[in-house]
């Protein structure tokens, strides 16, 4: 007569809700040291987010910064001769360069030797570095300029002493809160101040300028009469072979002696600098998620510690070491989780704050967002693989015995 023996039970299994709720249960028993471990995640979280949130912020202000201001301005200025001189640009390079094919407008400006001074009783020496220019009517619809306050010269003002301020030169010279009526002491006379210019990222030579019309500057300041700087709008897809033409077309006989450039390449050249610091303050943030995983890890490792008669009575009451390592790692995951969602809220809060003190557009790409999350998800598996392999490799009887 056989004896038949009885089937061993299969152990209960835990459903994924379970599952959460018991991997919940040991972050809530230690609410201070699961905010300050969550809180390393977060921090480096926050700082990837941050500095992702607010470089796409800063490319999205300059995309929209040179949609307005066009990206198809070119300039001629002249160099230098071969024996080192000083060059100037021919008298007909304006009318010249008006002829290339893709050109839309062309105005110029013409550095004089003249000062300016707020009255007549402040010394020669404190010009406050404002230059004095000759200036053409058009020059506002083909440099981009904007008038903030007053007018720009027209064919009659242009004859008289009347000057046009830059930003930067009308607070300097004090006029700006005047505005246009008021006196300065310009070339040894008073010229009448007729407009204030806005500040002009891809001219930033206008801002510190005083611009008077071309007739009036060669009657008054001894003007030579030569450009030093010729502004010249192309059609978009012609950008590229104006520029080619461009040094050629302004100066045929020495067109070594002309430098031709495209303002907003400047502007790309900083962003592109601004790129560089954001891969450097990535790495920071990198390093700061490391240090975060490892806390976690710290606070797992300490965990299965405090919690051996915990294991040992799961054990003992018939949990499989699947399950223990299981309840382990969602704590785990679950600590890393707390922490990467409010390191992406903290991020996205912190770009906002930036972004909004610039006046700049706030961007996040989600694909930020959602690498944050993923991140710190894949910190805390590895930060609670070890524990959790640890924690289910604990004898039952070792785990009761510690207690």
């Amino acid at each position: 007569m056989s004896t038949l023996t009885p089937p061993r039970p299969k152990p209960a299994r835990l459903s994924p809700a379970d599952t959460l709720r018991t991997g919940g249960s040991g972050l809530r028993t230690r609410p201070m040291r699961v905010f300050l471990s969550a809180l390393g995640i977060a921090i480096g979280i926050a700082a990837m987010i941050a500095v992702v949130g607010i470089s796409t912020s800063s490319q999205e202000q300059l995309s929209r910064k040179l949609a307005a201001l066009g990206t198809n301005l070119l300039t001629v200025t002249p160099g230098q001769t071969f024996a080192g001189g000083t060059a100037h640009l021919p008298d007909q390079a304006v009318p010249m360069v008006r002829e290339i094919d893709g050109v839309e407008s062309v105005s110029a400006i013409g550095r004089t030797d003249a000062k300016v001074y707020r009255n007549d009783h402040v010394p020669k020496a404190e010009t406050g570095g404002i230059s004095v220019y000759a200036a053409r009517t058009d020059l506002p619809a083909t440099a981009g300029v904007d008038i903030v306050d007053g007018r720009w010269l027209n064919a009659a003002t242009a004859q008289y002493p009347a000057v046009a301020l830059g930003a930067q030169a009308a607070r300097q010279l004090g006029v700006y809160e005047a505005g246009p009526g008021v006196q300065v002491w310009l070339g040894g006379r008073w010229f009448t101040v007729v407009g204030l210019l806005a500040a002009n990222e891809l001219a930033p030579e206008l801002d510190s300028a005083a611009l008077v019309g071309w007739p009036a500057a060669e009657q008054e300041l001894g003007f030579d009469g030569y450009a030093t700087t010729i502004y010249t709008r192309t059609a978009e897809a012609s950008v590229t072979d104006v520029q080619e033409v461009l040094g050629a077309t302004a100066n045929p006989q020495h067109p070594n002696e002309v430098k031709v450039s495209r303002p907003s390449d400047a502007l790309a050249a900083k962003q592109a600098a601004d790129d560089a610091l954001s891969g450097l303050l990535l790495g920071l943030g990198a390093v700061a998620l490391l240090v975060g995983g490892v806390g976690v890890a710290n606070t797992m490792v300490i965990s299965v510690l405090e919690r051996r008669a915990e294991i040992g009575l799961r054990r003992s009451l018939g949990a499989t070491r699947g399950q223990i390592r299981t309840q382990f790692l969602c704590e785990s995951l679950l600590l890393s989780a707390l922490g990467g969602i409010g390191g992406v809220a903290l991020g996205i809060g912190v770009t906002a704050g930036y972004a909004g003190y610039q006046s700049w557009p706030t961007v996040v790409p989600p694909w930020a967002m959602a690498g944050g999350v993923g991140a710190t998800l894949l910190i805390g598996s590895l930060a609670g693989f070890y524990p959790a392999l640890r924690a289910a490799r604990l004898p039952p009887t070792e785990a009761l015995a510690a207690t």
